[in-house]
């Protein structure tokens, strides 16, 4: 008997509720897309850990570099450098295969700057002892290395910087200038097969023209004591353990070290002064930790934890979108019930079923990974740019293969469930107009995995805000100055020493539109230029303090107030005078004042690195300015009359680019072999949370698509709940219900779940977020309001995808259901 031979009410009402909803087409589209989407961010996540893994991994085996921290600083940082005399060491110990130094043409701070025919390039150079090229597995394309580097004028140059300067790579025999010296290029070294935390554009030998007679000295006898980066190779059978204990034991015994004071060695509780230690170069990508001062810059490194969560990231992404498509193939199973049961009738074996399955699976996977792929192509300019890395290997042959075994993976994964559910089908009762339901079971497994779609988008969203928020506060945290009007120029040569940087400084301040120009050590916000010196009450303790050189209109240019006291005044004091001194708080404390304006007026001794001490007099204590980032404690300072520093703060109301081009103006008068480094003074106090603005922009992008998939999870979800619930849903209109109790029905199902993932999901994102936030010792006010706003977010998303479902089962009204 059809239908139309005895309209029953339920049979014409649930077929109307069903029509009502969207056709599978859109379902369809929503899954497939929502897959392709977390495949290309899983890509371009999976690519940037690629390129974490991979930097130095093209070194050989067994190359370490030599660390060392002063345990007597304000701040013992470990630096990648050590006294160039401990290579000689490293050598002649047991397990070592040899040992080579690394100094950089330049201090990094000022840079190397050729001349290469009318144009002037800036270049990363390394003056290097032989043996260095083959120490790395450095291969030339053209020339002799080791010959290049034994000459005086000879210079190394990698293919790309080849082609930057001669627009060609065929340079050896071309000459350029550099420090005033004639250079003729002897060799062009192939690309290496990788990113390094030791990279360079030209190589010069210790002989060369162009290295200092000072630095060729120490590299060559390390009879000072002066730092640089020294690298050691071990044997198969050498242990690095032994290798640092005797570098650590032949330290006190090395020409040129400081001598400490009783004092002092009892401050270290046992702690040696100058601490060594050997580092792997293969994992030094991720020696975060490393500091930065005028000669090396600690360079692109990586957390550890920070890539580990991006994998973890990743996967949950890659996931979600998986579970998207399970949930699509469970309802299509569940709608092909009759084709199933045709197909076992006629003889169809389970392992045809499960294959059926598996092929449709892997054919919907792999479409979606070549969608993918192309989605990740599309956007990966935008996406170097936001992350702020170079990341040449993302999109290379093994890459792809990779995300192609990842996809068939995926496509077998997710073929287990439909396959279950299909087995599970059973022919007798389809065929007689009973099809099975969905199980309890299986309908909870596909809750659980909505669930999991939202507290993951939900907890990624709540560490995104919360790190943003703290970035945020954090790099517009006032500096103790208002450094709107500031310009920072950092110059080749130091103040003090140099004509041409005078004569720069006085032809700035004489430009009608600039108010002031000082000269400091380093610039506010940046520690690259420190010095730590020590120094002593007469008859007390010794304190390290951190050292500042400032010219004496230093604090009148930057508007900055004493707390007590005075400040250097030009009118008061002289430039390069030894005797007055200004504390910070925090410096008059260490010295034991308990009271910082107690200092004003007192002598303190400061003990320079040979031993001898000379007076200073506290003339005032200053304000706390953030030289240091809100992860660290406030530093002891003490700031002395010096021009020795080579930066310059000019002080103008002109417009920021009209300042830089009044700079470049005046720059080749005195420096035409150089190029000027001018940043904003509130630019340098960001850059201390690049690497946090960077983390919070990848976890926005990757929560921003979490709160898609999770959508597509709750619109399929929601479109197979008012289906598998259309008998009920009938029941209550021709009961009476109203269209908002049907809507709310159905929304109510989706709201319990957000809140079963909030109460998963959140729990994990507040652990998360107060490990991230211990390293701060000051929080942004708001940050409490992460969770709340991601818990807001989340369900706002998930009842929208919900919606229309939820519209649609409203207007399925009982009088169309009769027309049917």
């Amino acid at each position: 008997m059809t239908r139309q031979d005895n309209p029953h009410l339920l049979s014409l009402l649930i077929p109307a509720v069903r029509r009502a909803l969207p056709g599978g087409r859109w379902q369809t589209v929503l899954a497939v897309g929502g897959l392709a989407l977390g495949l290309a961010v899983f890509t371009l996540l999976s690519g940037f850990v690629w390129h974490a893994w991979s930097v130095n991994a093209h070194l050989p085996n067994g190359l370490y570099i030599i660390k060392q921290r002063d345990n007597t600083a304000t701040r013992a940082q470990w630096f990648d450098q050590a006294p160039m005399a401990l290579a000689r060491t490293a050598a002649s110990l047991p397990g070592v295969a040899g040992a080579t130094v690394v100094v950089g043409l330049r201090p990094e701070l000022t840079g190397l700057t050729v001349r290469a025919g009318n144009r002037l390039v800036p270049l990363q150079g390394l003056a290097v002892l032989p043996g260095f090229a083959g120490m790395l597995g450095l291969r030339a394309i053209d020339g002799d290395v080791e010959a290049a580097l034994a000459r005086p004028d000879g210079i190394v140059l990698t293919q790309a910087t080849a082609m930057r300067l001669f627009d060609t790579v065929d340079a050896v025999g071309r000459t350029l200038r550099a420090e005033g010296q004639v250079l003729r290029v002897a060799a062009v070294l192939a690309p290496q097969p990788g990113p390094t935390t030791l990279p360079f554009d030209a190589l010069a030998g210790v002989a060369s023209a162009i290295v200092d007679p000072a630095i060729r000295e120490e590299m060559l006898t390390g009879r000072q004591g002066w730092p640089g980066k020294v690298l050691v190779r071990l044997r198969p059978d050498g242990r690095p353990e032994a290798v640092a204990a005797a570098l650590q034991a032949a330290v006190g015994h090395l020409p040129g070290m400081q001598r400490h004071s009783p004092d002092v060695l009892a401050r270290l509780a046992g702690r040696e002064p100058l601490e060594v230690g050997l580092a792997s170069l293969r994992a030094a990508y991720f020696d975060h930790a490393l500091g930065s001062n005028f000669h090396w810059r600690a360079g692109e490194r990586a957390n550890p934890a920070l890539v580990g969560g991006l994998s973890a990231v990743a996967l949950l992404i890659l996931a979600l979108a998986g579970a998207n498509y399970v949930n699509l193939a469970a309802v299509r199973v569940l709608r092909r019930q009759r084709e199933l049961a045709v197909r076992k009738v006629l003889g169809a074996r389970a392992r045809d079923i499960a294959a059926q399955c598996a092929a449709e699976a892997m054919t919907v996977v792999l479409a979606a990974t070549v969608l993918g792929l192309l989605l990740a192509w599309l956007a990966q300019p935008a996406f170097v740019a936001l992350a702020g890395r170079e990341l040449p290997g993302m999109l290379s042959a093994g890459h792809i293969a990779g995300m192609l075994a990842t996809a068939i993976a995926l496509g077998c994964a997710a073929a287990v469930y439909p396959a279950w559910l299909a087995l599970r089908v059973r022919p007798d009762s389809v065929l007689s107009g009973k099809p099975d339901t969905e199980s309890p079971g299986a309908a909870r497994a596909r809750r659980v995995l909505a669930v999991l779609q939202l507290a993951v988008a939900m907890g990624v969203a709540g560490v995104a805000l919360a790190i943003a928020w703290q970035t945020r506060y954090a790099a517009q945290a006032a500096p103790g100055f208002d450094p709107s009007h500031l310009t920072l120029v950092d110059m080749p040569e130091q103040a003090r020493f140099s004509d041409k940087a005078r004569g720069l400084m006085a032809a700035l301040a004489a430009q009608r539109d600039i108010d002031g120009v000082a000269v400091s050590l380093d610039a506010v916000g940046r520690s690259e230029d420190k010095v730590d010196r020590a120094f002593q009450r007469p008859g007390g303790g010794s304190a390290s303090l951190d050292v500042r050189w400032v010219g004496a209109n230093f604090f009148t240019l930057y508007g900055i107030r004493a707390r007590s006291g005075r400040l250097f005044d030009a009118r008061l004091d002289r430039d390069d005078d030894p005797g007055p001194l200004v504390l910070n708080e925090v410096a008059a404390r260490a010295l034991g004042f308990a009271d910082p304006a107690q200092a004003l007026g007192q002598t303190v001794l400061f003990r320079d690195w040979d031993g001898k001490t000379s007076p200073r007099r506290v003339i005032g204590i200053a304000p706390p300015l953030r030289f240091q980032s809100l992860r660290e404690q406030p530093r002891p300072v003490a700031f002395e009359l010096s021009t020795a520093g080579a930066t310059l703060t000019v002080r103008s109301a002109l417009p920021a680019a009209q300042v830089d081009a009044l700079v470049r103006r005046l720059w080749p008068r005195f420096f035409p072999d150089a190029l000027p480094r001018i940043h904003r003074a509130g630019d340098v106090l960001v850059r201390n949370y690049a690497d946090d603005a960077r983390l919070a922009r990848l976890l926005a992008v990757a929560a921003g698509v979490a709160l898609l998939l999770a959508a597509a999870g709750c619109y399929t979800l929601a479109a197979h709940t008012v289906q598998r619930r259309a008998k009920e849903i009938v029941l209550r209109k021709l009961h009476g219900a109203p269209g908002g109790a049907i809507g709310l029905l159905v929304l109510r199902e989706t709201g319990m779940l957000a809140l079963l993932a909030a109460i998963a999901g959140l729990p994990v994102a507040a652990l998360v977020i107060e490990r991230y936030l211990a390293g701060y010792v000051e929080r942004a006010p708001a940050g409490q309001w992460a969770l709340p706003c991601a818990l807001a977010a989340t369900v706002a998303v998930a009842l929208a995808a919900a919606a229309r479902h939820a519209w649609l089962a409203m207007r399925a009204a009982p009088a169309q259901a009769l027309r049917v």
